[in-house]
């Protein structure tokens, strides 16, 4: 299982596990997988905290940092950075606000506490996420920066590896793919549909190989509905060199999601996502609840693209997470169809070995179809 990836980030078994929860990159790592901490949401003074915090319990591991720069977003290369999130919200129509201002106390969501800090713009563009870039390079045990959406730009990816790291990049298309390995990104990352967040349309037993062949011989990580042994195993056997994992990690031990969003998870099959455009702007899977409803009527507002959406829906965000318990039938409750396998809480550890034995035992079950060998 040890693949060359492996040696060359000095982890023992391919298992990349994206979370927003510093505990879990921790616990991942340590466990021999590689945890990758998302920035999206962590103000650049918030994401020294959360390195710094991981750099002190992580040991000797490496980890990395997960940003998001769209390939395309709203005021692309249009709009002055000083300037963007004010302008950005010059652009939002009233009438997205006052719709989900309406959604949440139609559910009886509270409002925030006065004093808690209120951002709109903590991400989705490259002014907002080069400064976590340059954050995340400040330390030392930080071997890989890897982009949610779209190819890195020139300079970013000139920047991480004058700096000594590797590059990653998602993508749910071949030409995606092709353009991530013209750019120089190290490590592309296919994600099939079924994977959680933002997904394209192809499945993952057919995207997998189409990229692995495109891009040879860049290593590929297998992305979207990986939860067990047997989907590692799978993966591995069409030629990536790993697999990133995300959902998974929402149920955790480690895990900051609140219970009350865990058990929407843990009752929830395959059938019950969804992917919907209506919190980031970009089609995204998540749990199917009156929220993402609500935003598909014929008369109500049409989602707004990226970054605005995210903008409209950052206070929803919050509350949702701050009062999870009152507001499931809105929550932004982001997984993939793997959740119909995730039915119980464990820590990070039982996890990580969970997959290494399931993968021992689907090679095994290989091996006895083909005794004489």
């Amino acid at each position: 299982m040890r693949t060359e990836l492996c040696e060359k980030l000095g982890i023992e078994f391919p298992i990349f596990a994206f979370t927003h929860c510093r505990d879990t990159v921790v616990a991942v790592s340590q466990a021999g997988g590689f945890g990758v901490l998302g920035a999206v949401g962590f103000s650049p003074e918030q994401l020294e905290i959360e390195c710094k915090w991981i750099d002190e319990h992580i040991g000797d591991k490496p980890y990395g940092v997960d940003i998001v720069i769209p390939g395309k977003y709203e005021g692309m290369g249009e709009l002055d950075p000083g300037e963007l999130e004010k302008k950005l919200r010059e652009m939002i129509p009233a009438q997205h606000r006052e719709f989900a201002s309406k959604l949440l106390a139609d559910h009886g969501v509270p409002e925030l506490p006065a004093d808690e800090e209120h951002f709109d713009l903590l991400g989705w563009t490259e002014a907002t996420a080069i400064p976590q870039v340059e954050v995340a390079l400040k330390h030392e045990k930080v071997k890989l920066i890897a982009n949610a959406l779209g190819t890195p730009p020139a300079e970013v990816i000139k920047n991480i590896h004058d700096n000594g790291r590797w590059v990653a990049a998602l993508c749910g298309k071949v030409r995606q793919a092709k353009r991530h390995k013209e750019a120089g990104v190290d490590i592309i990352i296919a994600q099939g549909t079924e994977g959680g967040g933002h997904t394209g349309e192809i499945g993952s037993l057919v995207l997998w190989p189409q990229i692995i062949d495109a891009v040879a011989p860049t290593p590929v990580l297998a992305a979207g509905g990986i939860g067990s042994g047997r989907q590692v195993a799978s993966a591995l056997a069409l030629g990536a060199e790993g697999v990133w994992t995300g959902s998974i990690w929402l149920t955790v031990e480690e895990s900051m999601c609140p219970p009350e969003q865990m058990d929407s998870y843990f009752v929830a099959t395959s059938e019950d996502t969804v992917r919907s455009r209506s919190w980031t702007g970009k089609p995204c899977r998540m749990l199917r609840n009156d929220w993402t409803e609500a935003w598909e009527s014929e008369d109500t507002p049409e989602p707004l693209g990226m970054p605005l959406q995210g903008m409209v829906t950052m206070d929803a965000v919050r509350r949702t997470h701050h009062y999870a318990k009152a507001a499931q039938k809105v929550a932004f409750n982001p997984i993939g169809q793997v959740v119909g396998q995730m039915n119980e809480t464990r820590s990070s550890r039982e996890v990580i070995y969970d997959l290494v034995q399931g993968y021992f035992d689907a090679v095994e079950r290989l091996e006895r179809l083909n005794p004489d060998e």
